[in-house]
């Protein structure tokens, strides 16, 4: 199985952090090498080099060919400019004390391995799109903040919470195979004592009572996606789901009012309403490539012109 670490390192080549003009070499060699045991830099550039400032020019400018390559991120120019300014922080395993966020998005990872481990600092990991079904969360860095795993396989969450990192503040699952029955205290605050934002939008959760009690422990918990699981169809699922978790701020992308909270009042102490039925509603703005039904034709009594007539039928598999 393809690994994170190899994805990372894979990364890292194509970030050139060794390459000119980043990196120690010809274009700025005097600016690092001590001559007769002094530190101090030489007054005049030698023949052949580049001032930083150039260099950095080289790293920014859009029509430059060391402009930043697609899908660069912030951190990622940040890391290239202190290649070009002290190359020597960026040589072997010592850039890995620099990556607080890493963004690993759609390179078919299957395994996050332990090597991550070296990533000490590490505070943000973005996963999504690659084709992750279990992850063990003691190869993760324990100064971890954010864990995105959206578009992946996750199945289960027992490998994640393994040893999970105790600062975790947002977590996101969604759009992957979670399904009934969740392990109890899986998503409790013995294991996220710090979550306050947690996304399980798109799995096939179905047990609304079941989760909302796991839930209700996470006592920093604001924000909440359920979002396209079986159970947000029930009609009484938003209701249920702000009366049960009172320091909710958030639900779908959807702030949560003092009105809608009060609304809602004690309704979670009403368990019989949840009812073994679903709630749908569609509404149809547009369709394209079809005759318009409406536009009746006009005919001639007694013509004999055929009259030509449509109906559509839109169905919805579940």
């Amino acid at each position: 199985p393809r690994s994170l670490w190899a994805a990372f390192q894979e990364h890292l080549r194509h970030l050139g952090l060794q390459d000119f003009p980043c990196g120690l070499g010809s274009w700025n060699k005097s600016r690092f090498v001590t001559h007769a045991g002094s530190t101090e830099q030489e007054e005049e550039r030698p023949l052949g080099e580049e001032s930083p400032e150039a260099l950095l020019e080289l790293l920014s400018d859009p029509r430059s060919p060391w402009a930043p390559p697609p899908g660069c991120s912030p951190q990622d120019q940040r890391l290239r400019d202190v290649a070009v300014l002290a190359p020597q922080l960026t040589c072997g395993t010592r850039v890995f004390q620099l990556f607080r966020s890493l963004r690993i998005v759609g390179k078919d990872v299957e395994e996050v391995d332990e090597d991550l481990l070296q990533l000490q600092h590490l505070e943000e990991l973005t996963l999504c799109a690659n084709q992750i079904s279990r992850i063990t969360s003691a190869n993760l860095p324990r100064t971890l903040k954010v864990l995105e795993l959206c578009c992946n396989a996750v199945a289960d969450l027992q490998g994640l919470c393994v040893q999970p990192p105790p600062e975790l503040q947002h977590l996101g699952l969604g759009y992957n195979r979670l399904h009934d029955p969740l392990q109890d205290k899986h998503l409790t605050a013995d294991f996220w004592p710090n979550l306050i934002s947690l996304d399980l939008s798109f799995n096939n959760l179905t047990d609304l009572q079941g989760l909302l009690s796991q839930l209700s422990s996470l006592k920093k918990l604001r924000i909440l996606v359920l979002q396209g699981n079986p159970l947000a169809l029930i009609p009484a699922y938003r209701g249920f789901v702000v009366d049960s978790l009172p320091k909710l701020s958030v639900l779908d992308d959807i702030h949560i009012g003092l009105n809608e909270r009060h609304q809602f009042c004690g309704l979670s102490k009403q368990p019989e309403l949840i009812r073994s039925e679903a709630q749908v509603v569609v509404s149809i703005g547009k369709i394209k490539g079809v005759p318009d039904p409406s536009a009746v034709q006009e005919l001639e009594i007694g013509s004999g012109t055929p009259m030509v007539t449509y109906s559509y039928c839109v169905s919805y598999e579940f």
